[in-house]
């Protein structure tokens, strides 16, 4: 990694504090690699295991059970963290993916991608991985999803695979229960080829864009799904041969089928509110 590179992230942590305010430390004649002329990443990462090894996605959407009450959809959306465990169609998951993270359209010479979900400059900086259990016509295990081709890859099993997932999520032994556990990588200079180092500001933003979109996507097929910063990088990362620095995982969702008599379940969870009165 170069030094003007290293020099960025470490300023990413506060220059989207002091972007609207002042730009104190940044160099007056700081431009963006875009404003340089520099050639723009790839819209998305080229396939792990070749093009070859894609399996396409059904997208006959119109076939699945699909809540259109959108006020119902909104007043119902809530954190879910009990689970059947009972299958899930390679139609919902298709469904889910393309809510969250699917590409529309291409705009320019591919210049960028017109997603489901919005993105600060259209620059969509994000990869999603996955841990798949109990989905139907899929092995168990880690996949990758390709948005350009709304396709999955498979990168293997794991034998230990609700150990890893446990582990992944820092101990969430709730989580190794769901059918799909949503893994949200970000790569970098996506956001800092237009950005800068500026481009924190953003990524925050879009990683909220994606979350609800899954959650209501989830909620909308009587599925239902928690969203988890607990993460473990290093874990993660690993799994998906990520290199944590050029990329890396710093958000997850486990997505699994729920009944409506488990969500009283989940109030043990807040058990610690009602007992100090909060």
């Amino acid at each position: 990694m170069n030094e003007d590179l290293i020099r960025r992230r470490i300023l990413l942590g506060r220059s989207f504090i002091t972007k609207f305010a002042d730009d104190e430390g940044v160099d007056e004649d700081y431009e963006t690699d875009q404003n340089l002329k520099k050639p723009q990443p790839p819209l998305a990462k080229a396939p792990m295991r070749g093009p070859e090894q894609a399996l396409a996605l059904p997208v006959n959407f119109s076939e699945l059970d699909i809540d259109n009450d959108f006020l119902h959809v909104i007043n119902s959306r809530a954190s879910r963290r009990v689970y059947t465990q009972e299958p899930m169609s390679l139609l919902q998951l298709s469904f889910l993916l393309w809510c969250c993270q699917g590409v529309k359209a291409l705009r320019g010479r591919s210049y960028a991608t017109l997603r489901t979900v919005p993105s600060g400059g259209a620059r969509h900086p994000f990869e999603c991985y996955l841990a798949l259990q109990r989905v139907e016509r899929l092995a168990d295990g880690l996949y990758h999803y390709l948005p350009l081709t709304h396709a999955l890859e498979f990168l293997g099993a794991r034998d230990d695979l609700p150990e890893f997932i446990t582990n992944s999520l820092s101990g969430q032994a709730w989580a190794a229960k769901a059918n799909a556990v949503f893994y949200f990588s970000c790569v970098f200079y996506r956001a800092e080829w237009r950005y800068g180092i500026w481009a924190h500001a953003p990524v925050l933003m879009d990683s909220g864009h994606v979350t609800e979109n899954l959650y209501l996507a989830a909620t909308s097929l009587g599925l239902g799904g928690c969203a988890i910063a607990a993460v473990d990088p290093a874990a993660s990362n690993a799994a998906f041969s990520l290199d944590g620095l050029e990329e890396t995982v710093f958000y997850a969702m486990p997505v699994g089928t729920v009944r409506p008599s488990d969500k009283p379940q989940e109030d043990a969870f807040y058990a610690f509110v009602r007992e100090q009165g909060l």
